[in-house]
């Protein structure tokens, strides 16, 4: 959403944007770093992004951070525009300590969030019935296919609900509108219509993050940012992070998490550790496995998991160019997150591109021209 956009909403709406709630952290554990030439990319790493920038073809990045083998390899950050949830706050000087808005990558730590807390056996399994977490609304289910949403469906994406944010956010049909405008969202979620049956089919939106996000609310008895902080944050060092709220006061499930490029980097090494952080099982490996199948296409070249993107990048010099698999989280904006487990590499990358439609080129840059071409 762009600033515009953001501001006509809160006009249209009469509401004004609380400041995002922060939470404080214990000191983070350090990276130790090393050289790129010892963790086995190229020796100009540093150069190769350096001359992306300057050739105009990686624009408005904020931060770059690489890590290899459990070590960090490349940080740089540059100055420029940007926003906290829409709200211009004009040009950052950026640096390991500024926050970031994460937007939808929040989605994804959402997604290891309702991992530990199945973990814990506070919320109900994929498997169950969706409805049943929410008997409250029991008397929706004038569909047969009602009965047939499980909490899997909202994890993919694939509940097969009608829901559109693809036009325009202050256009009152705009799905995520509708949704914080209503004196229920919970309601108008799961009395959309039916356009596709459950399982069937990618439908982009917010609408699943709330369902599942007032679910671990509910289950553990906390704020997304109070559970996320005890049991995922603390354990692997991230330092300060904050959390803008929606319209309903709550922290936003969908795309309020902020928190610096170092740190996001941290979620990737947790990743490629398998949920274990310095000998501690964090997030449970097998809630990782099960997040990262590819249930349902996003499109020709993208699949989705539990709330995570899985799909495969060619590198190399052709004619025999070796295929890296990767995991993703994708944030409004050109906010990334890409893991990277059989090359052992973890990148977070965060931008301002928030109302460019080529949002996603340089990210893709960064990724092909300068992490994968420097792999020696």
């Amino acid at each position: 959403m762009s600033a515009i956009d953001r501001r006509k909403l809160l006009v249209g709406m009469g509401t004004a944007l609380a400041a995002p709630s922060m939470t404080a952290a214990a000191a983070p554990s350090e990276l130790r770093k090393i050289a790129p030439v010892d963790a086995g990319f190229a020796a100009d790493l540093d150069g190769r992004l350096d001359k992306l920038i300057t050739a105009g073809r990686a624009w408005k990045l904020h931060g770059v951070v690489i890590i290899r083998n459990g070590a960090l390899v490349l940080e740089r950050y540059d100055a420029g525009e940007d926003e906290i949830w829409g709200r211009p706050i004009g040009r950052v000087a950026f640096g390991p300590d500024t926050l970031h808005d994460l937007r939808s990558v929040t989605k994804s730590i959402l997604g290891l969030l309702y991992g530990l807390a199945l973990a814990q056996g506070k919320v109900p399994a994929p498997d169950r019935p969706l409805l049943d977490a929410f008997p409250e609304y029991a008397e929706i289910a004038t569909d047969p296919r009602h009965k047939r949403l499980t909490i899997a469906h909202a994890l993919t994406m694939s509940l097969g609900l009608e829901w559109n944010e693809d036009i325009p956010y202050q256009d009152p049909a705009n799905s995520e509108i509708q949704m914080e405008r209503a004196a229920d969202r919970y309601r108008y979620i799961l009395s959309r219509p039916f356009v596709a049956d459950p399982g069937a089919r990618w439908i982009y939106g917010a609408a699943a993050t709330a369902l599942i996000g007032k679910l671990i609310q509910n289950g553990t008895g906390q704020s997304l940012p109070e559970f996320a902080r005890a049991n995922l944050f603390d354990p692997i060092g991230v330092g300060e992070t904050a959390w803008s709220h929606g319209f309903n006061d709550e922290p936003s499930a969908s795309s309020g998490l902020r928190m610096t490029p170092h740190d996001l980097a941290r979620i990737g090494q947790l990743i490629l550790n398998r949920g274990q952080w310095e000998g501690r099982q964090v997030v449970p490996a097998q809630w990782l496995d099960k997040s990262f199948q590819p249930y349902v296409a996003c499109d020709e070249s993208r699949r989705f998991g539990y709330f995570w993107y899985v799909g495969d990048f060619q590198y190399g010099n052709p004619p025999n160019r070796p295929i890296a698999h990767w995991i993703g989280a994708f944030g409004y904006g050109g906010q990334r997150l890409f893991v990277l487990p059989e090359l052992d590499i973890a990148v977070a990358i965060t931008a301002g591109n928030y109302a460019d439609a080529n949002q996603w080129i340089p990210p893709i840059r960064v990724m092909r021209e300068v992490v994968l071409a420097s792999v020696s």
